[in-house]
């Protein structure tokens, strides 16, 4: 009669989450060990160790840092995710993408280059060096 509430439509790999709601302005430089929701809107930098959930009323005009990220709503920044970072359809994504791995639905839009590399900052256990967007070198 009654469903298990026990389970979790978000994995959290720290048991930690952040989230910032629909309605709420944030600021600033903003971190977190866990996992981020952002429904509101940022002004600043994102960066999580962790999971990181950008929902389609989200709007971020932040440079983005994370092990892994959904993006459905607007990010007005580069984006840099250590493992997969998936573009939803509803997604519009303005500036580079530096990503391990990427997901990119029929209709998501990202105006900007997409690197693939292994051992981005965000990256734990990994070894490499820091990889930055490249700045336009008048190809």
């Amino acid at each position: 009669m009654f469903k298990d509430k026990s389970k979790t439509v978000m994995p959290s790999s720290t048991g930690n989450e952040t989230i910032i709601a629909q309605g709420v302005r944030v600021e600033g430089d903003f971190r977190s060990q866990g996992d981020v929701v952002i429904d509101g809107e940022v002004v600043g930098s994102v960066e999580t160790q962790s999971v990181l959930h950008v929902g389609e009323a989200a709007k971020i005009h932040a440079d983005v840092k994370a092990e892994s990220a959904v993006i459905a709503g607007e990010v007005v920044g580069n984006v840099m995710v250590g493992e997969m970072l998936e573009l939803l359809s509803t997604s519009h994504v303005t500036g580079d993408i530096v990503t391990g791995r990427i997901s990119i639905a029929s209709g998501a839009r990202m105006n900007g280059r997409i690197s693939m590399e292994d051992g981005t900052p965000v990256s734990r256990g990994r070894k490499g060096t820091e990889v930055t967007p490249q700045e336009d070198a008048g190809e």
